[in-house]
C-alpha cells in the first residue's frame, strides 16, 4: 500500500557549542547582538520531514513514496533513497536552487539557535498530487507554503485519505487557513505547543478541533501523547528509550507510525504505541535517520513495552 509522504527534503547541519548560550548572550543587550560561537563539532546529516517520514516507514515494512522539491546539491541525498528502496520519482530537481539546509548549533543544555534556508522547497507546488498515481493514504508535512495548500486540496479532492502535519509550517498560516486545512484532512497530528497555537489561532477549543477530523493526535514528549478521536481521549504511554541523545525527527518517527497503523487498520491504541515506540528508538541516536531497527526488532521492542504483538 504506497504512502505519498508530501514535504520537506533538507540537509541538517549540525554543530555543537561546549558551553551555555546563556553564559554569551547579555539580556540587556540583546537589541546589540553580536556573538560568535565556537563549534569544535559538526555533521551533516539527511533530514527534512519527508526524508525523516520515509525513513522511519520503510523500517517498518511501509511503500513511502516522497514528493518534494529538491535542488542541485541533492546527488548524495538521492543515492541515500535509492540505497533505502523508497522511490526518488517524484523528488523534482528545481534547477539553480540549493536543496533546503537547516543549521542548528546546540549547546550543553540541548538549547538550539537554528538557521533555515528553504531553497528549493519554496516551489513544492511545482508538484501534484495526482503525478504519484494510485495511493492509499497521504500526509502533508511542513514544506513551501503554496504546495502545502495546493496539496491538502488535491488530496482531497482525489479521495485521498491524508494527516495534516503542519509542525514548524503552523506560523505560515492564519486561523481561516488552518480551518480549511482541517476541513480537508481525515487526521491531525502535532505537539502539545502546536496544539495551543492552533487553538490560538483557530480560536476553537482542542475538543472542537478534533471533531474537524477523524482523529486529532498531540505528542506531550515524555510524557507520551493523545489521541482524540470519536469524542474520547486515549492517552498513550510513552516508552523508556535506550538513551536520550538526540530529539531531532522523533516527531517524524511519530508519525511514520500513525501513516503505518492507518495503512493497516489497526486501532488507535495499538497506532499510538507504534507511534510512541518509534519516536523513542529514534531519540537514542543522532540525526532523523541513524537508527536502524530492523522489523523484528520493532516487533520485539513492541512486545518488551506493552506486553502484546503488533504484528
Amino acid at each position: 500500500m504506497k504512502t505519498l509522504i508530501c514535504g520537506s527534503i533538507a540537509y541538517d547541519t549540525i554543530m555543537v557549542f561546549h558551553d551555555r548560550f546563556k553564559n554569551h548572550i547579555l539580556p540587556d543587550q540583546i537589541h546589540i547582538l553580536n556573538v560568535a560561537f565556537l563549534v569544535p563539532d559538526m555533521r551533516r546529516e539527511f533530514g527534512g520531514c519527508a526524508g525523516n517520514i520515509a525513513y522511519n516507514l520503510k523500517l517498518l515494512g511501509g511503500e513511502p513514496v516522497i514528493m518534494a522539491t529538491v535542488g542541485d546539491d541533492i546527488g548524495p541525498y538521492l543515492q541515500r533513497v535509492e540505497s533505502l528502496g523508497i522511490s526518488r520519482m517524484h523528488m523534482r530537481l528545481v534547477p539553480d536552487t540549493y536543496t533546503a539546509q537547516a543549521f542548528i548549533t546546540t549547546d550543553l543544555d540541548d538549547n538550539q539557535i537554528t538557521a533555515f534556508h528553504p531553497g528549493a522547497m519554496n516551489h513544492s507546488h511545482l508538484n501534484h498530487v495526482g503525478e504519484a498515481g494510485r495511493v492509499a493514504l497521504g500526509i502533508v508535512a511542513p514544506d513551501g507554503r503554496e504546495g502545502m495548500v495546493q496539496h491538502a486540496r488535491e488530496f482531497h479532492e482525489a479521495g485521498i485519505p491524508f494527516i495534516f502535519d503542519p509542525g514548524q509550517g503552523l506560523p505560515m498560516f492564519g486561523g481561516e487557513e488552518l480551518l480549511r486545512f482541517l476541513q480537508l484532512a481525515d487526521y491531525c497530528a502535532v505537539n502539545d505547543y502546536e496544539a495551543r497555537l492552533l487553538c490560538e489561532r483557530t480560536g476553537k477549543s482542542l475538543e472542537q478541533l478534533a471533531g474537524m477530523v477523524k482523529a486529532l493526535v498531540v505528542t506531550l514528549g515524555a510524557s507520551g501523547s493523545e489521541i482524540h478521536t470519536n469524542g474520547r481521549r486515549l492517552h498513550i504511554p510513552s516508552v523508556t528509550p535506550d538513551d536520550v541523545v538526540d530529539p531531532t525527527g522523533c516527531g517524524d518517527a511519530y508519525r511514520a507510525g500513525l501513516l503505518y497503523g492507518i495503512a493497516h487498520g489497526m486501532d488507535w491504541d495499538q497506532t499510538g504505541r507504534l507511534a510512541s515506540l518509534l519516536g523513542s528508538i529514534k531519540i537514542a541516536h543522532r540525526g532523523g535517520q541513524n537508527h536502524r531497527p530492523s522489523r523484528e526488532e520493532i516487533g520485539a521492542r513492541y512486545r518488551e513495552a506493552f506486553g502484546d504483538s503488533i504484528w
